[in-house]
């Protein structure tokens, strides 16, 4: 396979991150036929392919037609980490020098690969330390589902028919997918098209903080699982944690959320991540409301003890209070499940992804790490 640089004309077509009917659509417009589409996107997605020349089911002419006018460029992997627990952290360079990370989480059977969406974050949640590192722009949809892509290739050869080192793709990685809608539909699509990855909508999952008219826009185009950022049971501390919510709040983010999974119509749930915080959000009384604020919404919570990271004083819950606020979720009968911390000896974990970019909000520099305080 030839290198994958980040630099190359600007009128070649990256057909990397089109989806079937925008490649089917190409094939037209250049004056061949539609089946050209799944020849071209089978060597690109199942074998991981960037160069025309490989591609001995098409012809020769084509193939150096397609050089002329196209090409396949995916991320430059800068890193490739593997943390003491077997997850795998890539850094990947995009575009004018920016990089962005994507991991891997094993289990079992299972690998849950967790993208990014954006270089950076324009949120600034409070308790996540992409969104203290400021924002740079949106990645395209060939660099969405490049991290897909690039991550596979490292894993090649393998017996696609056994062995899927990738099971699961879920929009939790770096910046807030729905504010990225177009690339990110597109790239999703390619990870549950058959000529791509073939992964079951039910296992390629956005997660969203709550952009309530992309939310409702969403369920018109797709049926991906869904996740949502509450993180808190009540308006005044989600503002705090999710200035996001000051703009749309809990009682719309809930009612659209309902409203996506009424259009599914196969019985899926939400998935609410809650970040538990030391003496923030962990006590017993959030636990009760957070039950009551649930209780009309098809849902199962997963609870995500706060990872620690220099920009920030939030402390991670005792176990003893992680276990309480479980229980109590239970017993108001939600499945509650708490994630397991992976990967941060690598900064891996939920909430620790930063890459390296430029910071076009200036909000990084507001931000100085504990080791660089000065009196």
């Amino acid at each position: 396979m030839s290198n994958t640089g980040t630099q190359s004309s600007a009128e070649k077509v990256n057909l990397l991150g089109l989806p079937r009917h925008k490649v089917e659509q190409f094939f037209v417009d250049i004056g061949e036929k539609k089946f050209r589409a799944g020849q071209v996107m089978k060597w690109i997605h199942h074998y991981g392919v960037d160069d025309f020349e490989a591609m001995t089911n098409v012809s020769k002419t084509l193939r150096a037609r397609l050089a002329e006018i196209a090409e396949i460029r995916g991320p430059e992997v800068l890193l490739d980490e593997t943390s003491s627990d077997g997850t795998r952290k890539w850094v990947m360079r995009m575009a004018e020098g920016n990089s962005i990370e994507t991991v891997l989480i094993p289990d079992g059977e299972r690998g849950t690969l967790c993208v990014s969406s954006q270089v950076g974050c324009s949120l600034d949640c409070s308790f996540c330390s992409t969104g203290k590192r400021g924002f740079n722009r949106n990645l395209s949809a060939a660099e969405i589902i490049g991290q897909v892509w690039a991550a596979l290739r490292t894993f090649m050869p393998f017996d696609r028919t056994k062995e899927r080192p990738i099971t699961n793709v879920v929009m939790m990685g770096m910046g807030e997918p729905l504010l990225n809608f177009d690339n990110v539909v597109d790239a999703m699509d390619l990870m549950m098209d058959d000529w791509a990855y073939g992964i079951s909508k039910r296992r390629v999952t956005v997660s969203t903080s709550g952009v309530i008219p992309a939310l409702e826009k969403l369920g018109e185009v797709s049926d991906v699982s869904l996740a949502i950022s509450l993180h808190a049971p009540n308006d005044e501390l989600r503002n705090e944690l999710v200035p996001l919510n000051r703009k749309y709040p809990i009682e719309r983010l809930l009612s659209a959320t309902k409203q996506y999974l009424s259009g599914l119509g196969d019985r899926r749930r939400a998935t609410i991540e809650y970040t538990l915080i030391e003496g923030v959000n962990d006590q017993p009384e959030h636990a009760s409301q957070l039950a009551d604020l649930l209780v009309d919404v098809p849902c199962k919570v997963n609870l995500i003890p706060f990872n620690p990271f220099p920009e920030s004083d939030y402390r991670r819950p005792s176990g003893n209070a992680v276990k309480r606020f479980q229980d109590i979720m239970n017993q108001a009968g939600y499945i509650t499940t708490v994630r397991t911390t992976r990967g941060d000896d690598i900064d891996a974990a939920c909430g620790q992804l930063v890459g390296q970019f430029e910071d076009r909000t200036r909000r990084s520099e507001r931000y100085i790490p504990v080791h660089q305080e000065v009196s």
